[in-house]
């Protein structure tokens, strides 16, 4: 008999050569479609970032816009207490405008005579006196008219002295507060 010899090794060669060939096609392949899928993934990513940086961009603008709205808000509220405060100063002046007027004519009421002011200062609501009486009867009197006075309070002596060594004439200084008789003006009116 006959033996026949196949000789299968040319056929397997080949097979793993064939093999090896798709082996390595399908490996370029997929590093190419690893390679795009990448590409495609780092494209999506960098537009995602772009659109993201616009969107902070814009935000951005928007705040920086709100912030000069703020500024400007708080520039005319600024404004808007001074002018406030300006028609209460106008307010409060008209209001008391006639006082001035009140408190002079009751400074000369109660002047007693002998007396004679050189000076009279205001500062707020408490006048200091200057002036020069006869005797030292005449600056008590006028004390005591300004203490019985209804515009004005707490009359205090702050000096006395002598004008000349031979006279009884003394200057002196005082100072009282003014009152507010609002309804004694009101019940004359």
């Amino acid at each position: 008999m006959r033996t026949t010899h196949i000789n299968l090794l040319p056929w397997r060669e080949e097979r793993r050569k064939q093999r090896q060939k798709e082996f390595v096609g399908l490996l370029i392949l997929a590093v190419v479609a690893a390679g795009l899928v990448w590409w495609l993934w780092q494209g999506s990513v960098q537009s995602a970032i772009a659109d993201q940086n616009a969107r902070n961009r814009h935000i951005e603008k928007e705040i920086a816009e709100l912030d000069q709205r703020i500024s400007e808000i708080q520039e005319l509220e600024q404004r808007r207490s001074e002018l406030v405060e300006r028609m209460r100063v106008i307010q409060e002046l008209q209001g008391n405008r006639p006082t001035i007027v009140y408190v002079f004519d009751e400074l000369v009421r109660k002047l007693p005579d002998g007396v004679y002011f050189t000076e009279v200062r205001r500062a707020g609501n408490l006048y200091t006196i200057t002036g020069v009486a006869e005797s030292n009867n005449r600056i008590s009197r006028l004390m005591r008219n300004l203490g019985d006075s209804a515009w004005f309070t707490d009359p205090t002596l702050l000096s006395v002295a002598a004008v000349e060594a031979n006279s009884q004439a003394n200057r002196f200084t005082l100072t009282a507060r003014q009152g507010s008789p609002r309804s004694e003006t009101e019940g004359e009116k």
